[in-house]
């Protein structure tokens, strides 16, 4: 599992994922997002506007991130 930090108290789902390096563009996270492999506390996740607080943990396939 990686740790991704952030700076304020929340950040977007989409963001998070250009943040982390695992998507290039808006585009790319959404067509990621449609393909149902991206989990947010083990729930299916389809939408790039969902906010994560820290200790929240995403899965995209084998990747594992955790923000902190």
């Amino acid at each position: 599992m990686r740790d991704v930090s952030i700076s304020d108290e929340v950040i977007r789902l989409g963001q998070l994922l250009k943040l982390a390096g695992l998507v290039q563009s808006g585009g790319d996270v959404k067509a990621v997002l449609a393909t149902g492999v991206v989990r947010v506390n083990g729930e299916v996740e389809i939408r790039r506007g969902r906010r994560l607080h820290r200790g929240d943990v995403i899965a995209v396939e084998r990747h594992q991130l955790r923000v902190v």
